[in-house]
């Protein structure tokens, strides 16, 4: 075996580098857990270096699944997964984090109990990833970012062989809804065509998935009208006068420009990725410049380094400026290893990558019907106080697939509390189990830790939800 694999990874010229890193600013001690980071070569001339963060399970490694884990955006690094989303070991501490010395503490409620994660920063633009020319960062697209995806999951097996076994998973959220399902594809094709190496792809998670970006915002209607932020007047109003379509409407249909005006109005300080938090608006020293947290979350939280301050009421986006201190400091990018020169500016989500980028792919949804064939197991979740990405926009076009309701919607709970409400579905061995998280919003572990904790836990062991 050890023979074939050398012989593989002649043949397929794996050009990576690799470090282990022991220790990270901001966090006292030893790393109780084992952090490799390192770059893979994607594309022409291994032009494209993506950059990823690899975490060891904390429990076996050597049985615990393998995940692949994306960020959405597109542009958002897999370290605010790690970090903010609760998906991996570490986050910030606030309330001992001073000035520009943000300090980090071990978190509870990690994914990496349970599996080994890979968390990427794709595509190229993102996080630490960078091209060695510009021609690596022109025309990136959805299809183009998952064929680049997939060839560095292929070169990041064949750096770590002893991987080769264990279950896959891949796993994201947000706009990853997109591009997930095509890499997924992209690798049971590669299985089928006997491409090396043979990867133990089992299924795939996504977590308040964008699907079709049209019909998940016409859901956002109705997911007002459920929780009681537009009257019931004007939401039948709105059925009647619109027919139903609340996005590409006709400008000259005014009873239903109207009737949108008046909906906007009730939604205009409302917190769209969780209803129930603040609205939070960031004024700059720039008089001119003024920015919110938006509905895709690609803010740029750089207005937030300049406050003198924290304003309250508290919001969420005030944390996120922790990750732009620490991640763009020299000390931590050599602790990680980043190679110097290699970026300009770190940013947590990358405006400029999602303003060029081509959205190819207008809906996943014909991916999905295609992977029902393969027998996979797939996962949905949905935060359900997510106004970006609506659950119930999620749960019509899974109802759409058209599969058998193996066991039908009910609550599942977590210390003796109900944590969300779930329906199983099956198609000969084909299985999708869509859940909600109470509570959660559009990344639904940041709100709900301990709850998607017990939820990917129970999944990864077969263990009802």
């Amino acid at each position: 075996m050890l023979q074939e694999v050398l012989v593989l990874v002649v043949l397929f010229n794996v050009v990576s580098s690799t470090s282990i890193i022991k220790t990270l600013p901001g966090f006292s001690g030893d790393l109780p857990f084992k952090l490799e980071t390192g770059y893979v070569g994607v594309g022409d001339l291994d032009d494209v270096q993506l950059f990823y963060y690899f975490i060891e399970s904390e429990g076996s490694p050597e049985h615990d699944p393998l995940v692949l884990w994306l960020t959405g955006g597109p542009g958002c690094s897999g370290f605010s997964a790690l970090v903010y989303e609760n998906i991996g070991p570490l986050s910030f501490d606030p309330a001992n984090s001073i000035g520009n010395k943000p300090q980090l503490k071990l978190n509870p409620y990690s994914w990496t109990k349970v599996a080994n994660i890979i968390f990427l920063d794709a595509p190229v633009g993102t996080g630490y990833s960078y091209a060695k020319t510009w021609e690596g960062y022109s025309n990136m697209s959805d299809t183009l970012s998952a064929a680049e995806t997939y060839e560095f999951l292929r070169k990041w097996l064949m750096d770590h062989p002893k991987f080769f076994e264990n279950a896959l998973y891949v796993a994201g959220d947000s706009y990853s809804g997109i591009v997930l399902p095509i890499i997924v594809q992209e690798i049971s094709d590669g299985n089928e065509d006997g491409r090396h190496p043979p990867m133990n792809i089992q299924g795939y998670v996504l977590g308040n998935p964008g699907t079709d970006i049209d019909v998940d915002e016409n859901y956002r209607v109705p997911f007002a009208f459920r929780k009681a932020l537009i009257s019931d007047e004007l939401y039948e109003s709105l059925k009647t006068n619109c027919k139903g379509e609340y996005v590409n409407v006709d400008p000259n249909n005014a009873l239903c420009v109207d009737d949108l005006d008046q909906y906007n109005e009730c939604i205009a300080d409302i917190f769209t990725p969780q209803i129930l938090e603040p609205y939070c608006t960031v004024s700059s020293p720039n008089p001119l410049e003024s920015e919110r947290d938006s509905d895709d979350l690609n803010i740029d939280s750089a207005n937030l380094l300049s406050l003198p301050q924290l304003s309250r009421p508290w919001c969420r986006s005030y944390i996120y400026r922790f990750s732009y201190i620490w991640a763009n400091d020299k000390t931590v990018q050599d602790a990680l290893h980043v190679r110097e020169g290699s970026i300009k500016d770190w940013q947590r989500c990358n405006k400029t990558l999602s303003a060029s980028y081509i959205s190819d792919v207008s809906s996943s949804l014909v991916y999905h019907q295609n992977l029902i064939k393969k027998g996979y197991r797939v996962l949905i979740y949905s935060g359900d106080h997510d106004m970006v990405i609506p659950y119930l926009g999620t749960k019509a076009w899974i109802e759409s697939l058209n599969l058998t309701v193996d066991s039908s919607w009910k609550p599942w709970f977590v210390n003796g509390q109900i944590a969300g409400y779930r329906v199983q579905y099956t198609y000969k061995k084909y299985q999708l189990t869509f859940t909600t998280i109470k509570g959660g919003g559009h990344t639904a572990p940041e709100y709900k830790p301990e709850e998607c904790l017990a939820m990917i836990s129970r999944w990864f062991s077969f263990y009802p939800l």
